[in-house]
């Protein structure tokens, strides 16, 4: 008798094991180099900032990153890398929507996209889709790129494509966060000088990753990584969204930039 008990509660134990699996949520991300993993993390200064999500979250939520360097919101698409976040996608489930840094290369047929029609479509495709699945989408606007001009000004790079992102979230009722804004911010906070440390800035010889140097102000090293990481988790906690459940404490604790930086 005592062995039957025994077997009973191994196997609901076990049983209670796979249902908690199955029912651990995931955040899938789908967008460009801006949050892509880098590869060689461990030598490799380049850092997505959906690559350093994992360490901001609790392991009550999986990070499952499908940006990938490049890709447009319709090349994500065409080379099939949307229906294979689809075929996992489940309820309670939650996708990070970014695109717009290479929708605009208007040179490239196969990624550019104009940002009021097939933008605009594909965005709401997006939301679309992803609500089916029984999944919550989140959209957000572009990180901005570090360009200052000779009046220490930060000037836009991203035209319509952040103005669009808005309306598809305003006209479907989808979360927003708004990452040109908060990284504005943070590119005004630091200035010209002190921001090339959240981008890739080395000279010959200053990097063994980068014998010949590196000047690249759209890329984040893995402060800047972090930090705006970090700042996309706080204002998902300021708008109450579900998935501030998962975020580490200690995320929420740290100013990082206020409303008058």
């Amino acid at each position: 008798m005592k062995h039957l008990k025994k077997l009973v509660l191994c196997l609901t134990l076990a049983t209670f094991s796979v249902i908690s699996a199955q029912e651990k949520p995931t955040l899938y991300l789908i967008g460009d180099s801006t949050m892509a993993d880098k590869k060689n993390p461990e030598e490799n200064p380049e850092h997505g900032w959906g690559q350093v999500l994992p360490e901001l979250l609790t392991d009550a939520i999986e990070v499952s990153n499908h940006a990938v360097n490049g890709r447009s919101s319709k090349s994500f698409i065409t080379e099939g890398r949307w229906e294979i976040v689809l075929e996992t996608l489940k309820k309670g489930d939650f996708v990070f929507i970014q695109f717009g840094h290479n929708d605009q290369k208007f040179k490239d047929s196969t990624r550019y996209t104009n940002p009021f029609t097939q933008y605009r479509y594909n965005l709401e495709r997006y939301v679309k889709e992803t609500r089916e699945a029984g999944a919550t989408p989140i959209l957000m606007s572009s990180i901005v790129r570090r360009k200052f001009n000779e009046h220490g000004t930060l000037e836009d790079t991203h035209g319509n494509y952040p103005l669009v992102v808005r309306m598809v979230a305003n006209d479907l009722d989808v979360p927003f966060i708004d990452m040109q804004f908060l990284t504005e911010r943070l590119e005004r906070k630091l200035g010209p000088e002190k921001s090339e440390s959240i981008h890739l800035h080395f000279e010959p010889g200053e990097n063994p990753y980068y014998q010949n140097g590196k000047h690249d102000d759209t890329h984040l090293s893995y402060t800047g990584a972090k930090m705006i990481a970090s700042l996309a988790l706080q204002e998902i906690a300021r708008q109450d969204l579900e998935l501030e459940n998962y975020i580490k404490p200690q995320v929420l604790e740290v100013e990082i930039v206020t409303l008058k930086d």
